[in-house]
């Protein structure tokens, strides 16, 4: 699934609003940081994630690992922050900030 660039300035529009739901550090990817990932992705679909981390090519591998490993894709990454979209199935309406933000798209 790739995402049209009307849509990915759409995504970003929302994900401005957004603060990071999950930190990567110094341990890098572990088990529970990509569970923890998952689960805001299942929740949310539109997460922000912020990578404590200084090399650019590691920084690429862990966004192309949990690209690879989650079916996420990238919407747009700034610095150390990278937000991901995974569409869920069946939303929940309260959770999702696709259906939750407010939306200027015409």
């Amino acid at each position: 699934m790739t995402i049209s660039n009307d849509d990915k300035k759409h995504l970003r529009r929302l994900g401005h609003k957004l603060n990071p739901v999950v930190t990567v550090a110094a341990k890098g990817l572990t088990e529970s940081v990509i569970a923890e990932i998952d689960r805001a992705l299942n929740d949310h679909e539109l997460i922000k994630v912020k990578l404590a981390v200084d090399d650019r090519e590691v920084k690429q591998t862990i966004i192309e690992t949990l690209t690879d490993t989650l079916g996420a894709e990238v919407v747009q990454t700034i610095g150390h922050i990278v937000l991901l979209l995974r569409r869920a199935e069946q939303p929940n309406r309260h959770l999702s900030n696709l259906l939750r933000l407010p939306s200027s798209r015409q």
